[in-house]
């Protein structure tokens, strides 16, 4: 799918187009096409407009989006006590094994810092990562540049870089900043840790981010003919809302959870 974008010169085009297949707004067109059709033929507009009605709301609760996160994508397991145990013999053991954070986008400019930050999602994985790397002694790495679409400015790994060094004091061992999205991520970090014999990464992201990661980097590294395991070590696995009606309620963590879902199903369906 990246290649196709490319091949028609549309990449930029990719986050509108993400924009218009995230819930809520396919079904609020449902709505209102089911708005225009009362009049034509009834029946049918007041079936479609209940099923976009009620699609829009489910699609802004967090119950939905927990239900389809564990149907249609189940989380990774937890990187273990015993796992963290095993890298950090191995690390201690000077075995070419690494930590990977991958970037979930940062802000151009954040006024009470005077300066560029990263977004919620990505120091939640970097602090994540630095931290395994404190547990583990293994290096840490990140990858993340500027994506489809965004403005310019100081790539995700620039801002990961002195973050993980003046805030965490943890510098990072490789910092990858090309890459515009999880394809590219994997493609571009392979390549250094080629460079450095690594043979082992352990990845950081979200755990609905996970399956399309741990592929991009897998088949990267197929096709730089590099024997690399690739291990997951995800993020973000609380559970998220309170358990009684109100996760049944529209809430913006709702609209959240819900969009990233589909973000990444669409995503891994698309090959992206």
């Amino acid at each position: 799918m990246n290649d196709l974008f490319l091949l028609l010169g549309i990449e930029s085009w990719k986050a509108a187009l993400n924009a218009l297949v995230m819930p809520p707004a396919p079904f609020l067109l449902l709505s209102l096409a089911g708005l225009w059709l009362v009049r034509r033929r009834r029946t049918l507009g007041l079936w479609t407009l209940s099923i976009g009605l009620a699609a829009s709301w489910l699609g802004m609760t967090v119950g939905a989006g927990e239900w389809l996160r564990q149907v249609g994508m189940p989380p990774a397991a937890a990187f273990g006590a015993a796992q963290v145990a095993q890298l950090r013999s191995e690390a201690a053991a000077g075995q070419p094994v690494a930590i990977i954070v991958l970037g979930a986008g940062r802000e151009r400019y954040a006024p009470e810092y005077g300066q560029p930050n990263l977004r919620p999602l990505t120091m939640e994985r970097l602090r994540y990562g630095v931290w395994l790397g404190r547990q583990t002694g293994a290096p840490v790495g990140f990858t993340g540049g500027v994506g489809h679409g965004s403005m310019p400015g100081p790539s995700e790994g620039d801002i990961a870089e002195r973050i993980a060094a003046q805030e965490f004091g943890l510098p990072l061992r490789w910092v990858e900043k090309r890459s515009r999205d999880t394809r590219e991520n994997g493609r571009f970090m392979v390549e250094q840790l080629q460079r450095d014999g690594i043979r082992k990464a352990v990845l950081v992201t979200h755990d609905m981010h996970m399956p399309r990661s741990l592929r991009a980097f897998r088949e990267a590294a197929a096709q730089a003919g590099m024997a690399l395991e690739v291990v997951p070590a995800p993020a973000g696995l609380a559970s998220r809302g309170e358990p009684d009606f109100t996760r049944w309620m529209p809430s913006t963590e709702g609209v959240t959870v819900n969009r990233y879902f589909w973000h990444e199903k669409l995503g891994w369906w698309a090959g992206a």
